[in-house]
């Protein structure tokens, strides 16, 4: 079962109280954007297999948006972070980078 730990509340919850909310990172697409790109925004999402970085929301605590990067392959998590973050903070990239010699943020930005 994948736990991840809430940075807002604190609590460690399963992820039968957290609702997902797919991609985190991606830029937003409002009012007056060409359709192709609004298309894109809705439809088009990476689905890789290892490091991605999710919205979640901790629907039966808090309540609150938080962001997790975690591997898709094995459910390991690296850490959960603020919703209002826009990049993963450091000391995220730096476990990630110890346990996965070679990944960078930059091939995923």
């Amino acid at each position: 079962m994948l736990i991840l730990d809430c940075p807002y509340c604190g609590v460690s919850a399963e992820e039968t109280e957290l609702s997902a909310g797919g991609e985190a990172h991606v830029t937003r697409e409002g009012p007056g954007s060409a359709d192709d790109a609004f298309e894109s925004y809705l439809f088009m999402r990476e689905n890789p297999q290892g490091v991605h970085f999710e919205r979640w929301r901790h629907s039966h605590g808090c309540g609150k948006w938080f962001h997790a990067a975690r591997c898709t392959r094995t459910l390991e998590v690296f850490g959960t972070y603020s919703a209002q973050t826009t990049e993963p903070p450091q000391g995220i990239r730096d476990a990630i980078s110890q346990k996965r010699p070679g990944w960078s943020w930059r091939d995923l930005a």
